[in-house]
């Protein structure tokens, strides 16, 4: 009874006019995001940052998750009518959806997209839901030395699922931390990594590097890319897919949820992997599955179905733990703390209002998705025609001026662009970002909690291995870096991240 007495308290947030104005605003920005190749829902959301503080907290999460979701319905679009994925979770459906779209059949291949991110949704939200208090009431048994091990789990997950060679990862995390770092020592009040510059002392912003690394960098790389794009057209009398299909793509769309809904909660894990893993495993399930790659629409139902799912329940450690698991749950956290809400499980139980309005939001944003994606596709495939390089300069103007309002000093927006020519270098030299982000924001937390453990344990470090929620989660995080240094597992993922 407690659930359903906590989703109604959600639905009372979620519905009023304001919230479902925003919800639907996110919704449209990240269907708009995923549909423009090159614009990343994490390069929106580190945009839009700024724009959110004079917003509710409830508000402002309620529209940057529906931009993060939004993203994954929108992706679908352009990987099947053009084969060229909107969002990095989408590269999945282009291998069956284009072959659809190229056989005449891109209205099924859309409709089933939208039918299963839908499912996976509404599946995904009552996971939340459901999982939510659980691990709120396990979190609370956390102390200081749980939270430091946690955070430890987090980061070698982002290093065992990042993309490119483990020992970038490695380094991309430890620079963050390292940068989390710089600005005045709260404990002893001496500045550290300043370089005696005043912009420096309260530490690098967050939101100048999440622009930087995420904004600046991104377009620039986007701009060196070609931009030749060839549209297939559509009918949309053939736009629902027939009733075998659907009975066909049922499991597919179970199995996708499944999946999606466990490893969007892992560290490191989110929509990308899950739609990677989902195909994997229809291929492998399938009868036929010479099918795949040629037009199998399961090859569209089970990715569509994982990523959607993956991209939601990855808001489960955020919401319960505070403990980011990929970079758009850092810009997340980001959001949270500018708001002066603290991430951890005392959301839950402090402000329950704000915890379950952004969770039933989830449920009214995949209903607004619906009516977006399907009757408007026409206008999405239209945004198209429109050259990237005259939407760059808007771009970068909005870039400036979101970094710019955060303190009002133009010190921050050289900061930003800074870190974009550091993103770009990171592009070139095949480094992911994500680590870093990760490593940047969870640096100063987690030597608050290494420090505040050894102050209650007297300067004993043993305990981080005498307390066993701390020792199990170091266990597990040693046992990821053992099992990413086998020959035969770091061969078969340099294969999966090829692929």
């Amino acid at each position: 009874m407690d659930l359903f007495a906590n989703l109604a308290t959600g639905f009372a947030v979620a519905l009023t006019p304001a919230n479902i104005g925003f919800c639907f605003l996110g919704a449209l920005i990240g269907t708009l995001v995923g549909v423009l190749p090159g614009i990343a829902p994490i390069t929106t959301i580190a945009i839009l940052l700024p724009f959110t503080f004079s917003l509710p907290p409830a508000s402002s999460l309620i529209m940057l998750a529906g931009i993060f979701y939004g993203a994954q319905y929108g992706g679908s679009t352009t990987a099947i009518l053009v084969n060229v994925p909107g969002e990095s979770s989408a590269i999945v459906t282009c291998i069956d959806g284009h072959q659809m779209a190229k056989q005449g059949r891109a209205g099924p291949a859309l409709a089933i997209a939208a039918i299963s991110s839908f499912v996976a949704g509404t599946i995904a939200t009552i996971v939340i839901a459901t999982a939510s208090a659980p691990m709120s009431w396990l979190a609370l048994k956390f102390n200081a030395a749980e939270y430091f091990s946690l955070m430890v789990l987090g980061l070698t997950g982002a290093v065992v699922l990042a993309h490119g060679a483990p020992e970038k990862a490695v380094a991309m995390v430890l620079v963050g931390l390292l940068l989390g770092l710089v600005g005045i020592d709260v404990n002893t009040g001496a500045p550290r990594m300043t370089m005696d510059m005043a912009g420096l002392g309260d530490g690098i912003g967050f939101v100048p590097v999440a622009i930087g690394l995420f904004g600046i960098a991104e377009l620039a790389v986007t701009l060196g890319r070609p931009q030749e794009r060839h549209l297939l057209s559509l009918k949309y009398r053939d736009l629902w897919p027939s009733w075998a299909e659907l009975r066909a793509c049922a499991p597919a769309m179970l199995r996708g949820t499944a999946l999606g809904s466990v490893l969007g909660v892992l560290p490191g894990g989110g929509a990308a992997l899950s739609s990677f893993a989902a195909y994997a495993v229809e291929k492998k399930l399938s009868r036929s599955p010479e099918r795949f790659g040629r037009g199998a629409i399961e090859g569209v139902a089970a990715p569509e179905a994982a990523n959607n799912a993956g991209a939601q329940t990855s808001f489960i450690p955020l919401l319960t733990l505070g403990i980011p698991g990929n970079a758009i749950m850092a810009l997340m956290v980001g959001a949270m703390m500018i708001q002066g809400v603290q991430p951890g499980p005392q959301v839950m139980t402090a402000q329950p209002q704000l915890f379950w309005g952004v969770i039933a939001s989830m449920w009214l944003g995949n209903l607004m998705l619906i009516v977006l994606n399907l009757p408007l596709i026409g206008v999405w495939v239209s945004l198209l025609r429109v050259p990237y390089r005259l939407m760059f300069p808007m771009i970068v103007l909005f870039c400036c001026i979101g970094t710019y309002s955060v303190g009002n000093t133009v010190f921050d927006i050289w900061v930003m662009l800074l870190f974009g020519l550091l993103g770009v270098f990171f592009y070139k030299v095949g480094a992911e970002p994500a680590p870093f982000i990760l490593g940047f924001i969870l640096g100063p937390l987690m030597e608050e909690n290494f420090r505040r453990a050894m102050y209650l344990s007297r300067g004993d470090p043993m305990v981080f291995l005498e307390r066993p929620i701390s020792a199990i989660l170091l266990a597990m995080s040693l046992a990821l870096l053992v099992v990413l240094v086998l020959p035969a597992v770091k061969k078969k993922r340099e294969e999966v991240f090829k692929e």
